[in-house]
């Protein structure tokens, strides 16, 4: 996020886009809830209509996958009625005459024909983002886990820079992260192409700086994804494989492939807390202890970094992941001699700029959010304030791609996946707590015109098939849906949702298209 979240509560209109906040992200939403009983606009952008969707005082139900056409159209409205910060993109920007060029071509009309939207709710979003005093952009992976994901998150930051709601309190671009240290992992460098921080690792500085840290000669070639690991599996390029708080049996998408490529390797270690759908097809299984079983920090979805201090003694045999990994390094002749994760924490500063000045004796006196270069450093809760990290904000021309799969005669639904607010995602935890009770299975989402066609009611029991696989699982007739699309989970073992699921990827962030895959529909007597 550039802001925090407590400056939700204080803009004056919300654009919340592929995202279910209310569901996924319940406290964040009470800062929605408060900005609407100060006077807030809201608009809801989603294909279903959901809790957030009912809050808004509009909801642009559009065609799922057609984000980017809506944004750019929102784009176009706002430069065609000369409703953009001019001093703001003279100023601070560059590019802004090809963008102009590009969003020529995507008036309001031109997007409803892609949308399913009427041509004047487009400009009436346009129009309230761009005149709001202060305004915000809340997304979520209804955004990124596309194709086009990318391009969909460049779209926002196009809007952001147009109208110059970015560098202001009360302004900003707020992706919600989806577990409680996604952040921190990806600051860490739990990506292939990143070391902690961000620092490239094609960068021949960067690979110095760390090799000279490790005392180890480091690859200048990033890493595969996790999608690219599995491919790789399955061919035997890639023959053993360490996984760490991650259950993609049931969160990776074609969940049938994932199972053949894990069942390929010659070495599977899985460490975790519980005994996961993927733990139980591992050659080792590592116990690891919980968030309260140890010390440590979390990043949160504001760039926020908190301290955990440990609330209780590990269980039985489980460690801290740290003592796990360090005693596996020393085992393998590292320099891995840590006696806490402080001392971690201290390394970090070191290597990593944006937590240079962040130590946990630091964080004992209170949070801090990075960027904090120095140890006088007081942190950064909004960034971009009078520049961008790399001077001048960039205006990106993106063009709206369908996504993957389209319905047919075989496949004529469209399936779109989420959460749902009492479990998190494959359930790993909340299943083994009273909100079992509350929600004990999937039920499938299918819009009442479609569910009369297929002479279905609440509680009967389908077919749902993909051209990857096919689940059985109960439906629920609801219009929170429309016409053409179903819903759901991806939390239950019992309705495995992504063995269904398109692993067609983003060519940039590769991320996969969960949000759209075409699927049959068929009654079981």
């Amino acid at each position: 996020m550039t802001n925090t979240i407590e400056e939700i509560a204080g803009t004056d209109f919300i654009l919340a886009i592929g995202t279910n906040t209310t569901e996924t992200h319940p406290i964040i939403s009470l800062k929605v809830r408060k900005a609407l009983k100060e006077g807030a606009g809201l608009v809801v952008v989603d294909p279903r209509r959901t809790e957030i969707a009912e809050l808004a005082d509009l909801h642009l139900q559009h065609q799922a996958g057609s984000d980017l056409a809506l944004l750019n159209a929102m784009a176009h409205v706002i430069i065609a009625e000369d409703l953009y910060n001019k001093h703001f993109v003279e100023e601070r920007t560059e590019g802004f005459a090809e963008f102009k060029e590009a969003v020529k071509e995507y008036s309001p009309e031109y997007a409803a024909k892609i949308t399913g939207l009427k041509p004047e709710d487009i400009r009436e979003t346009a129009r309230q983002y761009a005149q709001a005093e202060n305004a915000m952009i809340l997304y979520t992976m209804g955004i990124t886990q596309h194709i086009c994901g990318t391009d969909n998150v460049l779209a926002i930051a196009n809007l952001a820079l147009l109208t110059g709601h970015v560098g202001r309190a009360y302004n900003g671009v707020c992706p919600l992260r989806g577990q409680n240290n996604v952040q921190g992992a990806c600051d860490m460098g739990a990506l292939p192409n990143y070391y902690p921080g961000y620092q490239k690792v094609d960068q021949p500085e960067i690979q110095a700086k760390f090799g000279a840290a490790w005392g180890v000669k480091l690859s200048a070639e990033p890493g595969l994804t996790v999608g690219e690991m599995l491919e790789e599996a399955q061919t035997g390029k890639v023959r053993g494989m360490y996984i760490i708080g991650e259950n993609p049996v049931l969160s990776d998408p074609d969940a049938n492939h994932v199972v053949s490529a894990l069942e390929h390797l010659e070495f599977l270690v899985v460490q975790d807390i519980f005994l996961t759908e993927t733990a139980e097809l591992a050659h080792v299984v590592l116990p690891a202890a919980s968030f309260a079983e140890k010390s440590g920090t979390f990043s949160n979805t504001e760039r926020r970094v908190q301290l955990v201090r440990q609330a209780i003694e590990p269980i039985g045999e489980a460690k801290p992941d740290w003592q796990i990994i360090a005693e596996i390094g020393r085992r393998m002749g590292g320099d891995f001699n840590y006696r806490n994760s402080a001392e971690i924490m201290d390394e970090i500063a070191k290597v990593t700029p944006s937590y240079g000045g962040i130590s946990h004796k630091r964080l004992e006196e209170g949070s801090l959010h990075w960027p904090c270069p120095t140890a006088d450093h007081p942190g950064t809760p909004i960034l971009h304030q009078g520049k961008f990290s790399r001077g001048l904000g960039k205006f990106t021309p993106v063009v709206h791609i369908p996504p993957s799969e389209q319905p047919d005669k075989e496949y004529p639904f469209i399936l779109t996946t989420g959460r749902r607010l009492q479990h998190y995602h494959t359930g790993t935890m909340t299943r083994r707590t009273g909100l079992e009770e509350l929600v004990s299975e999937e039920l499938l989402e299918i819009n009442p015109k479609d569910a009369r066609k297929l002479e279905l009611i609440d509680g009967d029991k389908v077919k749902i098939s993909s051209r990857r696989g096919g689940i059985e699982v109960k439906v629920k007739v609801t219009d929170r849906v429309q016409e053409g699309l179903v819903f759901a989970s991806f939390h239950f073992a019992e309705a495995a949702i992504n063995k269904l699921t398109n692993p067609a990827r983003d060519p940039k962030a590769k991320i996969p298209e969960y949000k759209v895959c075409a699927v049959k529909v068929e009654k079981i007597a």
